[in-house]
């Protein structure tokens, strides 16, 4: 490993983080807000190494694949270390195993929670809640390419390794304008939302946070009840509408605003994620209405809203999912699963791993019955290479054994096995709310530290999907050749 690289990237990193502090540190400023303290602090523990760091001589040093994948995994470690203090320091959480897991879970996008009440908190805190959430939907280093292009070849490095999804592709030939051109349609996004959520009657600084977690699939809301606070169907439908937009592919996004309609609409995995999330939309109304008795308006709002929040991971509510009937609940899990795209800023295995999963198993048995023929995976009419179809199934396969091992612990903490096993999904697919008491209507304030440090763990494992936090793990990547 490129030891002095790392560092410079750390440093880097810790700077955009003390830069982005600063926001909450002004706002607490002006309005009186007593967690001014723990922003400043925060800021400058960020500073004070980050600075020093930042300015190493890396003069000929090149960025290798394992130091993209290092990187990644020591930033977002790095990254939730340090995000946690202003909840420590403010008083807003007593233990920094909670402040930990609370900062965790907003730049994974995951949104789950061990707060109790979050209407009774300062602004400052929820502020920087939801900008946890905005800053870990595309990802850190990702900005970081996009403000500091000057990394070369190790660029791609970088983005590949942070990038979600079984392949990276870059919109442009350069990856530092990808980067760019990425968090130009985030930036967009996120702007349209907050226009749209103000002129339907949402005030701004409930907009702004709002839309902070929308696009980033977060889910962290400056409500109690989340959404269904507002009881308006009018802004159901239209956060619903961008949480669907924010689990599609963006470099789909970036084709339809290139006026490349047919190749933008031509994707399978789009059809896919759009098809699924009609079926499910459809499945739970008819659920919803033959056994709660709702009225078929109510269901259709309800079943989209949380169809589209669980399968683009966001987190939000309107209604405790957590009490629907067992054919819905089941219909939610599998969504929290297949979760949206690659290359959007929702989480679970993506629906491209799906496709390709489903498209292998078709090959399986047509082999079977014709052992001798030569049966190609193509995706979009271009082939599939089988080093891709092998990355698929090794991440299905390690996805699991996680997915046990985390229930297995969490089960220990007293809940039972739908709560344990719907918990460390919700973590590791970076949805937020779980089922039973862990639900909409509930927090995972109650559970033991180690279940909290399981599930940040696994947010983390989630979020950069395995392998930059597995290769850590590797005595060959700390060597320096």
């Amino acid at each position: 490993m490129n030891h002095k690289l790392v560092a410079k990237i750390l440093g880097a990193m810790l700077v955009i983080e003390g830069v982005a502090l600063m926001v909450p540190t002004l706002y607490a400023a002006a309005t009186g807000e007593d967690a001014l303290a723990g922003f400043v602090v925060a800021a400058l523990c960020c500073f004070g190494i980050g600075v020093p760091m930042a300015f190493l001589n890396t003069t000929g040093l090149r960025m290798q694949r394992r130091d993209g994948f290092a990187c990644v995994g020591l930033c977002w470690i790095l990254l939730g270390a340090v995000g946690a203090l202003p909840y420590v320091i403010s008083g807003t959480v007593t233990s920094y195993v909670d402040a930990l897991f609370e900062a965790i879970s907003g730049f994974t996008t995951t949104g789950a929670s061990i707060l109790t009440a979050v209407e009774g908190l300062p602004n400052s805190i929820l502020l920087w809640r939801s900008m946890t959430n905005w800053m870990g939907g595309m990802g850190v280093l990702v900005m970081l390419l996009a403000l500091l292009p000057k990394l070369g070849d190790g660029s791609a490095n970088l983005m590949r390794a942070e990038s979600p999804g079984p392949v990276m592709s870059k919109l442009v030939p350069r990856v530092a304008d990808t980067a760019k051109i990425l968090y130009i349609i985030y930036i967009g996004l996120t702007v349209a939302e907050v226009i749209v959520l103000c002129l339907l009657g949402m005030p701004l600084f409930d907009s702004i946070t709002h839309s902070f977690a929308t696009i980033a699939t977060g889910g962290f809301s400056v409500k109690n009840a989340s959404i269904g606070h507002y009881q308006s169907d009018a802004i159901t439908w239209a956060v619903t509408i961008f949480m669907f937009l924010s689990g599609i592919n963006f470099s789909l996004l970036y084709m339809a605003l290139r006026r490349r309609w047919r190749d933008a609409v031509s994707s399978e995995e789009l059809w896919l994620y759009a098809g699924t999330a009609l079926a499910s939309t459809t499945l739970i109304t008819i659920d919803l209405v033959r056994e709660t008795g709702i009225s078929v308006t109510d269901a259709i709002s309800d079943a989209a809203f949380q169809s589209m929040t669980v399968m683009s991971t966001t987190g939000f509510a309107t209604a405790d999912f957590a009490a629907w009937p067992a054919v819905s609940q089941c219909v939610l899990i599998m969504l929290m699963f297949m979760g949206g795209c690659a290359g959007s800023t929702a989480g679970g295995v993506k629906s491209i791993r799906f496709l390709l999963l489903f498209k292998n198993t078709q090959r399986w048995l047509h082999c079977i019955l014709h052992p001798r023929e030569v049966k190609l995976i193509c995706v979009d009419g271009k082939r599939t290479e089988e080093s891709t179809m092998t990355n698929v199934a090794c991440f299905f396969f390690a996805y699991m054994m996680i997915l046990m091992t985390c229930t297995m612990i969490i089960g220990l903490d007293k809940v039972d096995f739908l709560e344990a096993f719907s918990a460390a999904l919700s973590a590791l697919s970076n949805v937020g709310p779980a089922m039973g008491s862990l639900g909409p209507n509930g927090n995972f304030a109650a559970l033991n530290d180690v279940s909290k440090l399981t599930m940040s763990a696994a947010m983390l494992l989630g979020r950069l999907e395995i392998v930059p936090l597995a290769i850590l793990l590797m005595p060959s990547v700390w060597r320096r050749k």
